[in-house]
């Protein structure tokens, strides 16, 4: 890239180091000796151990491109006091080394809080300033025992709203508007996960088949939120107004007590492959940011050309920089970090649950009180680790994903076919909160994020009805996108009109949407599976942003007795927990589990290891002596007779009247269950759980029937 032309040189008005130097970016103004009032200089810096000589180009206050030739340190940081930096001035790094072409590179700050790009294609940082009025905003601060996840995409959630303004459609403040609020707020959603709202690019060979990054997992600016989020007012006002629309969905979506969790990616920049184009920390400093093997070729632990190195001090830094950023600026509450087994690797690429980063998240006065929660997977060796992140982190369980996806779909295919599918064994572990998978971990149930569909993979609809993936859209002839998805499309593939395949699909999604939300742990809803979201069989939809990928707010019947089921799950979940400990004892004698076999008797060894026993029936209580409700789970095809648990099973619960407790059918996922609903059952009576079906009771305790 040729250097500016039309650049003049900025002398800072003071040649004194500055007190304190930054790892990179711009801070805030210097004071002058002896005065009380910052003046017109900033301290910039930059860390770029690669480079000989760094200067800083911006623009000044008349507009014109103005230049500060920028001191080194042997550290690798350069940095200087530059005058007439103001916010709103664009910058960015005119770098000079062997690795850069013969009149050096503008190169794009790490740091920088705001993020444009100019005619000729080139990326630069704008001074921006917290400056926001959050009215007193508070964190929801929810605890991870009433926490149910949302797992959105800010464009895709409100694109197709017909009660959001048009104008506010796919933003940051589509987003925070009251519709979507209110059907949040319906579905118990006491937090929303949002995938990557870090400026981030599309990478060259999407490019060239003319699709985008809709996921956004290509960051370019760890610190800067992506323009393109923001409505087109904001746009238009410039960075700084970008910056407060999002701050602005935060404050709302905190006022209705709705957390704001970010998906992050700090694995791999959008720089990619050495071939590719240089930006930013390739420039500055390429063996201090990225890891490389002993011939000094990327090591790639992501699929995505190039890694972080979480053994360079420089690059942990970077990360902790921006968490602290976006929970003291942005007040938000929470991270998913993609590939999370990437940031724990150690000098020698191996996983380690004692990193440095981990630790140091843990002792940080501000990112420890947020809720941390990783991807526990890459692609380099042994890069799968869920359940070995130490304590203070939540994992995004795929045992619990596989399981679920195992019983209730897979294995209804299996069973149809005349073949053999899973008991309940692994199912009883993962609704009890994988203990076994945490244990070792010192972590208990509530370290386990549940989920059955994420943004990846098949929506919930299209894994009960698609055998097999439909990703030619992606211009990739269908070769990308999992090939192993236990899913099962019920005799016929795709859309279909025939009302009983619609019928056994929705009962098979609602078994599954059921076991999430009525297992310990925390749940994790991908946004559009509440109401029959389809990608017509796409498993990898990260390229289309388009009404395949966006929420349609016009379900069909299958949709709206979807979005039914789920409301009533999410309200069995609250009833059934608010009696529950905030954390839950994995102690025998303090079990709030009881499982009982269909003769209502505690189940026996040989029942859980026995193949063909796929029916169990699961008591919830409290040590108050409380007893909240009995759900059944039957996963064989047929209807099979139970018998309630006994008055000597009751008495496990110190309960003196055991014998004459009634269990009042409140929900069930079978055809008949709706016809049925307030009926009563005696301990030790008989029942009929229909086949394929999630039945729900509650024990002493008629309230309000929560309709079909």
């Amino acid at each position: 890239m040729k250097k500016p032309a039309d650049a003049v040189l900025a002398v800072p008005e003071t040649a004194e180091s500055p007190s304190a130097v930054v790892p990179s970016g711009i801070s805030a103004p210097a004071a002058a000796p002896g005065e009380g009032e910052a003046r017109d200089v900033v301290n910039v810096s930059v860390f770029a151990p690669d480079l000989a000589a760094v200067d800083v180009h911006y623009t000044d206050p008349a507009g014109r491109r103005a230049v500060a030739a920028l001191s080194a340190e042997a550290t690798g940081t350069h940095h200087g006091l530059v005058a007439a930096l103001r916010p709103g001035a664009s910058y960015a790094f005119w770098a000079r080394g062997a690795d850069l072409p013969d009149d050096g590179q503008l190169l794009l700050d790490p740091f920088a809080r705001a993020i444009i790009r100019d005619d000729g294609g080139a990326y630069w940082g704008v001074h921006v300033t917290e400056d926001f009025d959050w009215g007193g905003d508070a964190a929801p601060a929810i605890p991870w025992r009433d926490t149910v996840i949302y797992e959105a995409h800010v464009r895709g959630q409100s694109m197709l709203h017909p009660d959001v303004p048009e104008e506010l459609r796919g933003s940051y403040a589509g987003m925070a508007h009251p519709a979507m609020i209110e059907h949040l707020l319906g579905l118990g959603i006491t937090a929303v996960q949002l995938l990557p709202i870090h400026f981030h690019l599309d990478e060259p060979h999407l490019q060239d088949l003319g699709l985008p990054n809709y996921w956004g997992y290509n960051t370019l600016g760890f610190f800067a939120p992506h323009t393109g989020y923001a409505s087109a007012a904001a746009r238009a006002a410039g960075p700084q107004a970008v910056r407060d629309e999002l701050k602005g969905m935060v404050r709302l979506l905190h006022q209705a007590g709705i957390e704001v969790i970010l998906d992050v990616v700090y694995n791999h920049t959008a720089e990619g492959g050495q071939d590719q184009k240089t930006y930013s920390w390739r420039g500055l400093g390429d063996t201090a940011y990225y890891r490389h093997d002993d011939a000094g070729n990327y090591l790639d632990t992501t699929g995505c050309g190039n890694t972080l190195d979480f053994s360079s001090p420089p690059v942990v830094e970077l990360a902790l920089e921006s968490l602290r950023h976006w929970v003291l600026d942005y007040h938000v509450d929470g991270f998913r970090f993609d590939l999370a087994v990437t940031l724990a690797r150690d000098e020698d690429n191996r996983f380690t649950p004692r990193h440095p980063f981990l630790a140091a998240i843990a002792a940080d006065p501000v990112l420890s009180h947020v809720k941390m929660i990783t991807e526990p997977w890459d692609l380099g060796p042994d890069g799968w680790q869920t359940g070995r992140f130490p304590q203070g982190f939540a994992d995004w369980n795929d045992g619990f994903r596989d399981t679920v996806r195992d019983f209730w779909v897979a294995g209804r295919g299996a069973l149809v076919g005349g073949g053999e599918a899973p008991n309940v064994a692994r199912l009883a572990s993962v609704l009890a909160g994988s203990r076994e998978t945490f244990a070792a971990s010192g972590r208990g149930p509530l370290a386990s994020v549940n989920l059955v569909t994420a943004h990846d993979g098949f929506t919930l609809r299209d894994l009960v009805s698609h055998h097999r993936k439909h990703n030619q859209d992606n211009g990739e002839s269908n070769r990308d996108g999992a090939e192993h998805n236990l899913s099962y499309n019920h005799g016929v593939e795709g859309a279909s009109g025939d009302e009983a395949v619609t019928a056994a699909r929705l009962q098979t999604a609602s078994n599954a949407m059921g076991t999430l939300l009525l297992s310990l742990g925390v749940p994790m809803i991908t946004a559009g599976d509440e109401f029959g979201k389809t990608q017509r069989g796409n498993n990898n939809a990260y390229c289309q942003d388009n009404e395949l990928s966006w929420l349609d707010w016009t379900p069909d019947g299958f949709g709206r007795a979807m979005l039914r089921r789920t409301r009533a799950f999410a309200r069995i979940r609250r009833e059934f927990l608010q009696h529950q400990p905030f954390v839950y004892p994995t102690i025998a004698e303090s079990s709030y589990l009881l499982w009982f076999n269909a003769e209502g008797e505690p189940m026996r060894q040989d029942e859980w290891t026995d193949g063909r026993n796929r029916l169990v029936q699961l008591l919830l209580g409290s040590t108050s002596g409380s007893i909240d409700g009995l759900v059944v789970f039957n996963g064989n095809l047929e209807d099979r007779r139970i018998r309630m648990p006994d008055a000597d099973s009751l008495q496990d619960f110190r309960r003196k009247d055991a014998a004459s407790t009634r269990f009042e059918l409140r929900y069930g996922t079978g055809a008949r269950s709706p016809l049925r609903q307030g009926a009563l059952v005696g301990a030790g009576e008989l029942d009929i759980a229909e086949g394929s079906s999630i039945t729900v009771y509650r024990c002493d305790a008629p309230g309000l029937l929560i309709r079909p």
